[in-house]
This record gives structure tokens, C-alpha cells and sequence, in this order.
């Protein structure tokens, strides 16, 4: 028999496997790391088992520990579907949302409208995970997650929550004083181009283009990479080079001239953005809430955003 004691240390320790650390799980679960790693020793002691491999740099599960874990997931996402449902048929929109994401649609998408979502919902905790590595939602526990229509996960539900946007090639007006403008992809080997680099294994993101002859991807060089579309933007802001990032994260700035648009006739275009969810009898309250709240919202460009496309 489970207790209520028993399941905040199983969940606990979930949490401190899905961070692969206790700090940042401890954050998330509103407790202290000493405090977690009391609960997590208790938990141990009980099963007879080690479950965590610590070091000082990092932690991850023991045998025993992903066996358990790999077991908990669908036990854990159960019992909150039944607690979901149980409030869907009361169709209170309360509760948390976990929501998996990529920082540029967070940073164009979400934050813009965080507040009047949650002085709307105030029975609604948002945890918004912020991961430009593609992790598998489902299998992290997250209810939703938000992804480019091209990335979608199949046998999901989708909503569509912005327009088709095209890639940006952008620089400072005085980089391209001083080094030129390129006129064709091919250009681009003359000039210092600003890596993204994406992915669990942060490998380099050839510059997708369109040409006449169909797609095209170009191998860029320069002197600075990041894995971050803020950072991104931040340094061709500060005239380190050329960046290629969504249009949707450099509107205000290719608008003020801060930014100049180059190669445009070759911009790649995308399907927009999508939030995504496990297909389920029901749809939680507070994630339909926050659905309904994203899908209602004008786009970036002032065209209705709402789309359904089940997949």
C-alpha cells in the first residue's frame, strides 16, 4: 500500500532524475536540497536500495534506480490523469501544467501574455521547461509541449498557435559597412556567421535556404557559438557577424533598424508553431485552459492563430 508520504518520495525522486540534479530539483519541488536529499536517503533505506549515483558534478540513476523509474512514469502519469479527470467533471481549471518547450517560442509566444494568463487563471501553476533539445514530452512527464509543426511527435493532438514564418538572415547595418553584403547562400563562406549550435548533443545547424532547384543547406563559420536563440540574437545585435534565426524573434528590430535583412528571396519557410498533447478521453482543465488562452491570442502579424490538426 502507497501512502501519501510515499508517493512525494517517489515523486521526489523522479524529479531528481528527470534534472540529474538535486539543487534544481529541489527548486521545482519548493524544498530545500538538504531536505531532498533527507527524502531521497529515507526512500533508499526503505527499498533496500541504492538508488542514485552521486558525484560532486552530477547525479544519475543506479540500475535499481532507472528500473524504478522507467516503472513509475506511465504509474505516476496515470494517477494524475485520474485526478485530471475527476476534475474535468467538475471543470475547475486548476492545478499544474507542465509545458516542454524551446526558448524562441517562449520568448515570443508566452512571456508577452504570462501575466494575464495567470491573473485569469490563478489556480493554474504554469511550469514551463525551457529545451531546445527535442526530449520526448511524454516520456518526461510533461502534459504538453510546443514544438515547429515539422517536429511534431505523431499520434498527438495539435493546435496550431501561430502562423507559417520564414527564416531571417540579419546583420548590423555596420557589419555589412564593413564586410559587404551577400548576395546568394554561396556568399556566405566570405563572411563571420554566428553558429547555433542545437540538440542533446549541441552539434552545428546548417543554414536552411530555398532555391530553384529545391532545398539547400550551407555549413557556416565564424568566430562565436551558442545554443541559445537569445544569446543568438544578442550577438549579431552587437555586430559579431551574420545569424539565421526565426524572422518571428527579430521583427522589432528589423523594424527599428537595428537589423538588416539579407538573402531574403532564399528564406526557408516553416509550418509555425504547434502545442502538442498526449491524445486523452478527456483534456485536463488547466491545460485546456491554457490551450484555449494561446489559440485565442492574434498572431505576431495580426492573423488568427487557432488551428486544430490532429495528427
Amino acid at each position: 500500500m502507497i501512502g501519501g508520504g510515499d508517493y512525494a518520495e517517489l515523486r521526489a525522486f523522479m524529479m531528481v532524475v528527470d534534472t540529474r540534479s538535486f539543487r534544481e530539483a529541489a527548486g521545482r519541488l519548493g524544498i530545500t536540497p538538504s531536505a531532498l536529499s533527507r527524502t531521497i536517503k529515507r526512500l533508499e533505506e526503505r527499498l533496500g536500495q541504492r538508488l542514485l549515483n552521486r558525484t560532486t558534478r552530477a547525479v544519475s540513476p543506479s540500475e535499481a534506480g532507472q528500473s524504478l523509474y522507467t516503472r513509475l512514469v506511465p504509474a505516476v502519469a496515470g494517477l494524475e490523469e485520474a485526478v485530471h479527470d475527476t476534475l474535468a467533471q467538475r471543470g475547475d481549471a486548476v492545478g499544474t501544467v507542465r509545458l516542454n518547450l524551446p526558448r524562441l517560442t517562449a520568448e515570443v509566444l508566452l512571456m508577452p501574455r504570462l501575466a494575464q494568463f495567470i491573473a485569469l487563471y490563478p489556480g493554474i501553476h504554469l511550469d514551463m521547461v525551457i529545451d531546445d533539445a527535442l526530449s520526448d514530452v511524454v516520456g518526461k512527464g510533461f502534459d504538453a509541449g510546443i514544438r515547429m509543426g515539422e517536429l511534431l511527435e505523431k499520434d498527438m493532438i495539435a493546435i496550431r498557435l501561430s502562423p507559417p514564418f520564414r527564416n531571417a538572415i540579419v546583420a548590423t547595418p555596420g557589419y555589412l559597412a564593413a564586410h559587404g553584403t551577400p548576395h546568394s547562400p554561396q556568399d556566405l563562406k566570405h563572411h563571420r556567421c554566428i553558429n547555433y549550435r542545437w540538440g542533446s548533443n549541441c552539434q552545428s545547424w546548417r543554414w536552411p535556404f530555398e532555391s530553384e532547384d529545391g532545398p539547400l543547406e550551407i555549413n557556416v563559420e565564424g568566430p562565436f557559438s551558442v545554443n541559445d536563440t537569445g544569446l543568438l540574437k544578442g550577438a549579431a545585435l552587437s555586430g559579431v557577424g551574420l545569424a539565421c534565426v526565426s524572422e518571428t524573434l527579430v521583427e522589432h528590430e528589423l523594424a527599428r533598424g537595428d537589423l538588416v535583412r539579407v538573402l531574403e528571396p532564399w528564406s526557408k519557410r516553416y509550418a509555425g508553431f504547434f502545442l502538442y498533447h498526449p491524445s486523452r478521453r478527456r483534456t485536463p482543465p488547466a491545460l485546456r485552459a491554457l490551450i484555449d488562452f494561446l489559440a485565442e491570442q492574434p498572431s505576431q502579424n495580426g492573423r488568427p492563430a487557432m488551428q486544430n490538426r490532429p495528427q
